[in-house]
């Protein structure tokens, strides 16, 4: 073997890039681990829609500085400016990145901070602006409540005016979840029964407006059962693996609505990532959100940044320092 680590560069369509940015962090998520073990049907699907071929790029957010612009590059991004970015391949050095998905960053915003609430504050406004729309007196189940997902959305949920209850696995994650305005916090350790038992006092059995869901199979079925009449159950991630297959009809009981969110889906144009950034950057210019950085891990500490991840040790948001 001749050697642990070889630099490359991959082209993976013909075409001018739009720009190419030097990575300073790159943002570490669930989807990264999943992409990893190949359980993900994540795009390309390349091989069947069952995992990404490999070898591949893991990584999905990044900031750094512009230090080149394409001759078709859009939306008036020069040499130097200093960005965050949804894409592919970010665990590398340097990117093409479309200027679709192209955040620049604000002066008062660190690199780290930039690569830290891109992804995951876009997917939690996604969430409760288009998986669900929340109104003020809603109430709200949020699993992973101290994720970074989970963290933004709860405190998203309440700066709308929602009651929310969150689903954590400790009682360190339990205090996380509080300080970011979940008024009641649920241990899920011994399963969801004491979920289904707080929903139904608090609501007078009625039930949850809605539940943001990133756990999938272990907490679909409790997910269902705590949806009130007319409610709606939000999916975006299988953390505990894929939801079995179930029968449409059972969704009659209560008129409930499922859906299954992509952010990217929700980002197809300029337009449209501008309508969810506009409205992140405007909670942040109003200091209303916090972004919680848990660790911040070398290149060379990839792997443990997995393993943290998937042991449930990290709260909050999770980088790889790249330069």
């Amino acid at each position: 073997m001749v050697g642990t680590t070889v630099r490359a560069i991959q082209v993976h369509q013909h075409g001018d890039a739009s720009v190419l940015v030097k990575v300073a962090f790159s943002g570490v998520n669930y989807l990264d681990v999943v992409e990893r073990r190949g359980s993900h049907p994540s795009p390309p699907p390349v091989d069947g829609g069952n995992s990404r071929v490999t070898p591949f790029i893991p990584g999905h957010e990044a900031s750094g500085e512009i230090v080149e612009v394409g001759s078709k590059a859009q939306h008036g991004f020069k040499v130097g400016d200093r960005v965050a970015f949804v894409g592919y391949d970010t665990y590398a050095e340097y990117v093409a990145v479309n200027t679709i998905n192209l955040a620049k960053l604000p002066d008062h915003v660190s690199l780290a901070d930039g690569a830290a609430f891109l992804l995951q504050g876009l997917t939690a406004v996604g969430l409760v602006r288009k998986g669900y729309s929340v109104q003020r007196g809603d109430w709200i189940v949020i699993h992973a409540a101290a994720g970074g997902v989970g963290l933004l959305a709860t405190q998203l949920a309440r700066l709308l005016g929602a009651h929310v209850i969150g689903t954590v696995s400790t009682e360190e994650k339990a205090i996380l979840a509080q300080a970011a305005g979940a008024e009641h916090v649920v241990l899920i350790n011994n399963g969801y029964e004491a979920l289904q038992k707080k929903v139904n006092e608090l609501t007078n059995g009625h039930g949850v407006h809605a539940v943001l869901d990133s756990i999938g199979q272990a907490s679909f079925e409790s997910s269902l059962n705590i949806v009130r009449r007319l409610g709606t159950l939000v999916l975006y991630g299988h953390a505990s693996g894929i939801i079995p297959p179930f029968l449409l009809v059972r969704l009659s009981g209560k008129n409930v609505k499922v859906t299954w969110t992509d952010l990217d889906n929700y980002m197809t144009t300029r337009e449209e990532f501008e309508e969810l950034y506009g409205e992140l950057a405007e909670y942040l210019a109003k200091s209303q959100l916090k972004v919680d950085i848990h660790k911040v891990y070398s290149f060379d500490e990839v792997l443990q940044a997995h393993w943290d991840l998937e042991s449930r040790k990290s709260t909050g948001k999770l980088l790889i320092k790249i330069a």
